[in-house]
């Protein structure tokens, strides 16, 4: 079976990696909204996504509500193990998922043949989760804010998901720095494939932020890649084939 990743929008991605089927951060139905309530900032979907079948992970960056979707978690079977941040496994812990793991940055986590390692996220407030993946046909790594861990040595990673545009708030700054890091991303990782992430999929928000949501520029025109490196911007529900330097 080939490797590949489906988009859901927003954060949310299958990854079909080495037969294994991992839903990370998933918000598949329902509204998103941030505390204290929506007329804070909501989120909606244009239409429901369909639960994903046969999962053999939920992997989750982040607890809030936009990483760990409450209402999308509640309809996918308890029983599928969980690998998340601290507080990401504290949701999940509420909602009465078995099998759960929490990993904090520099740790790791083997699954069969597929190694998963935390590495330092964005702080909102607190320190949460990036992934970086291996499995024998291939490599990934995915962080929804844009933020690169400086533990993090230079090597070889075939598949970068992370946002291509920086994000924020007036007087606040940017708490989405994606189109910032690419070129760094790029020069540590020498990738096949970036996928474009977290702002995507048609997501209509409304609420106090929405109006004041400042968006940067993209990185998709503006970051130096070598001519093996293709930036894609996913299609809702479209696989994209990931390619490995192994094959």
């Amino acid at each position: 079976m080939s490797d590949q990743a489906t988009y859901y929008g927003a954060n949310g991605w299958l990854l079909e990696l080495g037969g294994r089927r991992v839903l990370v951060d998933p918000w598949l139905t329902g509204p998103l909204v941030f505390p204290p309530g929506a007329w804070l900032l909501k989120g909606e979907l244009p239409h429901d996504q369909p639960v994903p079948e046969g999962l053999d992970l939920i992997l989750l960056t982040q607890g809030l509500p936009d990483h760990s979707h409450p209402d999308t978690l509640r309809r996918l079977s308890k029983n599928v193990p969980v690998v998340g941040s601290a507080a990401a496994g504290k949701v999940v812990e509420r909602l009465g998922f078995q099998h759960i793991s929490t990993l904090r940055p520099g740790e790791n986590l083997l699954i069969g043949d597929l190694c998963v390692r935390a590495t330092a996220g964005a702080a909102v407030p607190v320190v949460e989760n990036g992934y970086l993946l291996d499995w024998p046909g291939g490599s990934l790594y995915l962080e929804p804010h844009g933020v690169l861990d400086p533990e993090v040595s230079s090597r070889v990673v075939d598949t970068v998901i992370t946002p291509v545009v920086d994000l924020g708030l007036p007087l606040v700054g940017s708490f989405i720095t994606g189109a910032t890091v690419m070129p760094e991303l790029i020069r540590r990782f020498q990738p096949e494939t970036v996928l474009a992430s977290t702002t995507g999929g048609d997501v209509r928000f409304s609420g106090l932020i929405s109006r004041l949501l400042d968006g940067g520029d993209a990185a998709l025109n503006t970051t130096p890649t070598s001519d093996a490196c293709r930036v894609v911007t996913p299609t809702v529900g479209e696989p994209i084939p990931l390619l490995s330097k192994q094959r």
